[in-house]
């Protein structure tokens, strides 16, 4: 069991953050554990098309024996929501000892080759931009909604409810907030230092730091998984009418090249300038780009419109 004494000012410095390496971290347990987390089945088989089987190798030894992960791969985040950069640049930096310590206690049995944080580094960029980072828009959403529960959670019925249905191996009684099956057998006193919390959307039960020196964190499972992988509908081909109104919808899909107002006023059978009144208003909510040929204004789709015409 690991346990964490919250006091007075430790609650009131509980806050949320958002972390993409410890997202990317987190999901090399389902890597390693196809039946850990049956959700995440459709993620983990296009995870393991796209990536070299090496790298996946690397990756699972990272997991210990238990499903601990070192601690060095997962920094707090010292802001709300950083950038995956920035956060492998810390682990980038960290000293080989600390590498050492950190695989050891979590229990990782066979230690990669590549007990250097740079050449992991590589092999988690690797990961991330493959198979994290395309999806990363969709996992925040889910993420930003769990916190915003929470927040309202804490406000209304303090720290009891804030924890009450976290997960089932949490506890919260007298100051101290404990974390049951866990790795480690460890009480840290938070001191003044607050707690973190972060969702996620791979973590299967709470995930405390391992070792007792780092300070009081905690990742949990977020709400609303089951629904992340749910396939986006089709596109509404009346939507963008609905949305725009037909003459602008129009002249959106005309604009797939670069074209001039009295050229678009010719093919539509109105006047310039009734054209030239909806390209301001496509132009000015970041629809459609314009460039000057000669005495001509050319209008063309942005990568914003073309993505509102596509399929």
């Amino acid at each position: 069991m690991i346990s964490f004494g919250l006091g007075v000012e430790d609650l009131a410095d509980t806050h949320f953050a958002l972390s993409p390496l410890e997202e990317t971290v987190l999901s090399l347990r389902v890597l390693r554990e196809p039946g850990l987390h049956a959700v995440h089945l459709p993620w983990r088989g296009s995870a393991l098309a796209r990536l070299d089987p090496e790298d996946v190798r690397l990756l699972a030894s990272l997991v210990g024996r238990r499903l601990a992960l070192p601690d060095f791969l997962t920094p707090p985040p010292t802001t709300f929501a950083p950038r995956f950069e920035d956060q492998l640049e810390v682990v980038r930096r960290t000293p080989p000892e600390i590498v050492r310590r950190d695989l050891r206690a979590a229990l990782v049995e066979e230690p990669p080759d590549e007990t250097d944080a740079a050449g992991l580094c590589e092999v988690l960029r690797r990961h991330w931009r493959l198979t994290v980072e395309p999806l990363w828009s969709r996992i925040r959403l889910v993420l930003e909604a769990d916190m915003t529960y929470r927040a309202r959670q804490l406000a209304v019925g303090g720290a009891r409810l804030l924890f009450a249905d976290m997960h089932p191996n949490l506890r919260w009684h007298d100051g101290v907030l404990s974390i049951a099956q866990m790795v480690g057998n460890h009480h840290v006193e938070a001191s003044g230092r607050g707690l973190l919390l972060m969702p996620s959307v791979f973590a299967h039960k709470p995930a405390p730091p391992v070792h007792p020196e780092e300070p009081p964190c905690l990742v949990y499972p977020s709400r609303g998984v089951a629904t992340l992988w749910d396939p986006v509908p089709p596109p509404d081909p009346t939507a963008l009418v609905a949305l725009l109104g037909a003459p602008r919808a129009t002249l959106l899909g005309l604009l797939g090249e670069p074209l001039p107002t009295v050229e678009l006023a010719r093919r539509l059978g109105v006047t310039p300038s009734a054209v030239s009144q909806h390209l301001r208003v496509l132009y000015g909510a970041g629809l459609l780009t314009r460039v000057r040929d000669g005495r001509r204004v050319l209008y063309g789709r942005s990568p914003l419109g073309d993505r509102l015409v596509s399929p």
